[in-house]
């Protein structure tokens, strides 16, 4: 029953996902932003829901491993599995803006998510450093999309009502079928005798990374690129911030000495990979071997996982 589960919650994902970019879409057109920033925001808030509410869950119910592993998993997922394999089926071109600001915050995210995992916990005060610097965030890209003016947007092809009930349909469809992928492969793990770590930074990061892989793999063949790169760095900003913050101001999360020492450094690795890929900034690029490059350094990783 659990292998059909698996089936059922891809196909939730795959349609929420389709919902979730017209809505995105459709809602930039209203209201002037670039489809870069609804990525970076709305769409990436959609697709991380998954996230949040399994670590909220996990952290809840005394499981710090999953609820730190979900979110370190689902960002190295996020870049070199989501990315990658976008990129294998179509080359993505990449925004200066989206490397020279989106990209950065990411990053700064994910350092000071290290620096305050040094003790082995992320506390309450913590937390709501990282909800302020999250809200600051989203104030800041919204505010500097609505002041370019040179960019041309296309005629909505939804009201701002449907656009907006779009969005919400497609995010419980990505929550509720993430959750049955999840649920599901996590009985298959544990069938197996898998950790719990292993589990989270695998099968549950990889299930409620889906989303992300659905919303950017349709909106690359929909040709809208900048869904597709802003909704992944969009993610992984709100996975650290939001997601985490959220569940260590509702309780404080143990971290492990083996996240500590050894996913956190592949979470930052391949952040930093992710920058050296799309190099040169002015003509960025994510070309199709680059693909294959990040998808071969998740397969690395996911060896490296079991090996232990």
């Amino acid at each position: 029953m659990d292998y059909l589960y698996l089936i059922i919650g891809f196909v939730i994902l795959l349609s929420s996902g389709d919902l979730l970019v017209k809505g995105g879409v459709a809602l930039s057109s209203h209201f002037k932003i670039s489809t870069l920033v609804v990525g970076v925001t709305v769409i990436s808030f959609g697709t991380s829901a998954p996230e949040l509410f399994v670590s909220l869950g996990a952290a809840l119910s005394g499981s710090p491993d999953i609820a730190i592993g979900n979110v370190v998993g689902s960002n190295i997922s996020n870049i070199a599995l989501v990315l990658g394999f976008t990129a294998i089926l179509l080359p993505l071109p990449v925004k200066s803006n989206s490397l020279k600001f989106d990209w950065p915050v990411m990053m700064g995210a994910s350092l000071l998510f290290v620096a305050f995992a040094q003790n082995n916990l992320i506390e309450t005060w913590e937390g709501i450093v990282f909800l302020i610097l999250l809200v600051a965030f989203m104030i800041f890209t919204v505010m500097k999309s609505r002041g370019n003016e040179s960019e041309e947007f296309k005629k909505p092809k939804q009201s701002i009502f449907m656009a907006i009930v779009l969005i919400v349909l497609a995010s419980v469809g990505l929550y509720f079928g993430a959750d049955l992928l999840v649920g599901a492969a996590k009985n298959i793990a544990r069938g197996y005798g898998v950790s719990e770590r292993v589990i989270a930074l695998t099968l549950v990061a990889f299930g409620t990374s889906v989303p992300e892989l659905a919303t950017s793999v349709i909106a690359a063949l929909k040709k809208e690129m900048d869904i597709s790169v802003g909704n992944i760095i969009g993610s992984n900003i709100f996975n650290i911030l939001g997601v985490l913050g959220l569940s260590s101001v509702v309780k404080n999360i143990f971290v492990s000495n083996d996240v500590l020492n050894f996913d956190l450094i592949w979470m930052l690795a391949i952040s930093f990979l992710l920058f050296l890929l799309v190099l040169p900034i002015k003509k960025a690029k994510l070309h199709r071997w680059k693909g294959f490059v990040l998808v071969l350094v998740y397969t690395i990783y996911i060896f490296f996982i079991f090996a232990q």
